[in-house]
Protein backbone atom coordinates (compact mmCIF):
# COMPACT_ATOMS: atom_id res chain seq x y z
CA UNK A 1 0.00 0.00 0.00
CA UNK A 2 1.45 3.38 -0.94
CA UNK A 3 1.38 6.49 1.25
CA UNK A 4 -1.54 8.04 -0.67
CA UNK A 5 -3.79 5.05 0.03
CA UNK A 6 -2.78 4.95 3.71
CA UNK A 7 -3.64 8.64 4.12
CA UNK A 8 -7.01 8.19 2.37
CA UNK A 9 -7.79 5.20 4.58
CA UNK A 10 -7.01 7.18 7.74
CA UNK A 11 -9.26 10.05 6.71
CA UNK A 12 -12.19 7.67 6.16
CA UNK A 13 -11.86 6.34 9.75
CA UNK A 14 -11.41 9.68 11.50
CA UNK A 15 -14.13 10.31 14.10
CA UNK A 16 -15.88 13.69 14.06
CA UNK A 17 -14.52 16.41 16.34
CA UNK A 18 -16.87 17.87 18.95
CA UNK A 19 -16.50 21.64 18.58
CA UNK A 20 -16.05 23.78 21.68
CA UNK A 21 -19.32 25.53 22.54
CA UNK A 22 -20.11 28.46 24.83
CA UNK A 23 -23.72 28.95 25.98
CA UNK A 24 -25.14 32.25 27.21
CA UNK A 25 -28.63 32.84 28.57
CA UNK A 26 -30.66 36.02 28.88
CA UNK A 27 -34.36 36.81 29.39
CA UNK A 28 -35.09 36.26 25.69
CA UNK A 29 -33.40 32.87 25.22
CA UNK A 30 -29.99 31.28 24.79
CA UNK A 31 -27.08 31.91 22.44
CA UNK A 32 -24.66 29.13 21.54
CA UNK A 33 -21.28 29.93 20.01
CA UNK A 34 -19.40 27.04 18.42
CA UNK A 35 -15.81 27.19 17.17
CA UNK A 36 -15.73 25.69 13.66
CA UNK A 37 -12.48 26.92 12.08
CA UNK A 38 -12.34 26.30 8.34
CA UNK A 39 -16.06 25.47 7.99
CA UNK A 40 -17.96 27.44 5.34
CA UNK A 41 -21.68 28.11 5.13
CA UNK A 42 -21.91 25.58 2.27
CA UNK A 43 -20.39 22.76 4.34
CA UNK A 44 -22.36 23.53 7.51
CA UNK A 45 -25.59 21.92 8.68
CA UNK A 46 -27.65 23.09 11.65
CA UNK A 47 -30.65 20.84 12.23
CA UNK A 48 -33.36 20.39 14.86
CA UNK A 49 -35.08 17.05 15.36
CA UNK A 50 -37.50 17.13 18.27
CA UNK A 51 -35.46 18.45 21.20
CA UNK A 52 -32.08 17.66 19.62
CA UNK A 53 -30.01 20.40 17.98
CA UNK A 54 -27.33 19.00 15.67
CA UNK A 55 -24.38 21.04 14.41
CA UNK A 56 -22.30 19.38 11.69
CA UNK A 57 -19.69 20.76 9.31
CA UNK A 58 -16.68 19.81 7.27
CA UNK A 59 -13.48 21.79 6.85
CA UNK A 60 -12.74 22.72 3.27
CA UNK A 61 -9.05 23.22 2.61
CA UNK A 62 -9.75 24.53 -0.89
CA UNK A 63 -7.70 21.92 -2.72
CA UNK A 64 -8.60 21.00 -6.28
CA UNK A 65 -10.70 17.84 -6.67
CA UNK A 66 -8.39 16.53 -9.40
CA UNK A 67 -5.29 16.66 -7.20
CA UNK A 68 -4.46 13.89 -4.78
CA UNK A 69 -2.14 14.43 -1.83
CA UNK A 70 1.02 12.40 -1.61
CA UNK A 71 1.49 13.35 2.01
CA UNK A 72 -0.68 15.54 4.23
CA UNK A 73 -0.30 16.43 7.90
CA UNK A 74 -3.48 18.49 7.88
CA UNK A 75 -6.53 16.26 7.85
CA UNK A 76 -9.95 17.26 6.62
CA UNK A 77 -11.90 17.61 9.84
CA UNK A 78 -15.52 16.74 10.36
CA UNK A 79 -17.25 18.54 13.22
CA UNK A 80 -20.37 17.19 14.87
CA UNK A 81 -22.13 18.05 18.11
CA UNK A 82 -25.61 17.19 19.35
CA UNK A 83 -27.30 19.09 22.16
CA UNK A 84 -30.61 18.45 23.89
CA UNK A 85 -32.68 21.64 24.09
CA UNK A 86 -34.85 22.54 27.05
CA UNK A 87 -38.61 22.32 26.56
CA UNK A 88 -38.72 26.02 27.54
CA UNK A 89 -37.04 26.92 24.23
CA UNK A 90 -38.84 27.60 20.94
CA UNK A 91 -37.01 25.38 18.43
CA UNK A 92 -39.22 26.62 15.58
CA UNK A 93 -37.61 30.09 15.73
CA UNK A 94 -33.91 29.22 15.80
CA UNK A 95 -31.57 31.65 14.03
CA UNK A 96 -28.02 30.74 12.99
CA UNK A 97 -25.12 32.70 11.45
CA UNK A 98 -21.44 31.92 10.86
CA UNK A 99 -18.62 34.45 10.71
CA UNK A 100 -14.86 33.87 10.81
CA UNK A 101 -15.28 30.22 11.83
CA UNK A 102 -17.62 30.96 14.75
CA UNK A 103 -21.20 29.73 14.50
CA UNK A 104 -23.76 31.65 16.54
CA UNK A 105 -27.13 30.01 17.17
CA UNK A 106 -29.91 31.93 18.93
CA UNK A 107 -32.76 29.90 20.42
CA UNK A 108 -35.56 32.04 21.90
CA UNK A 109 -37.53 31.02 24.97
CA UNK A 110 -41.21 30.20 24.68
CA UNK A 111 -43.39 33.09 25.79
CA UNK A 112 -44.58 31.28 28.93
CA UNK A 113 -40.97 30.53 29.95
CA UNK A 114 -39.85 34.18 29.84
CA UNK A 115 -39.64 36.10 33.09
CA UNK A 116 -42.45 38.55 33.60
CA UNK A 117 -43.36 41.13 36.17
CA UNK A 118 -46.28 40.26 38.43
CA UNK A 119 -48.50 43.20 39.34
CA UNK A 120 -49.17 43.68 43.04
CA UNK A 121 -52.58 44.85 44.25
CA UNK A 122 -53.22 47.06 47.22
CA UNK A 123 -56.02 45.79 49.45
Amino acid sequence: MDMKNREAGREARTAPIAPAIDVFEDEEGIVLRADLPGVTKESLEVRVDGETLTIAGQVSLGEAKTLGSVYAEVRVADYRRELVLSRDLDSSRIDAAIKDGVLQVRVPKLEQARPRRVPVRVE
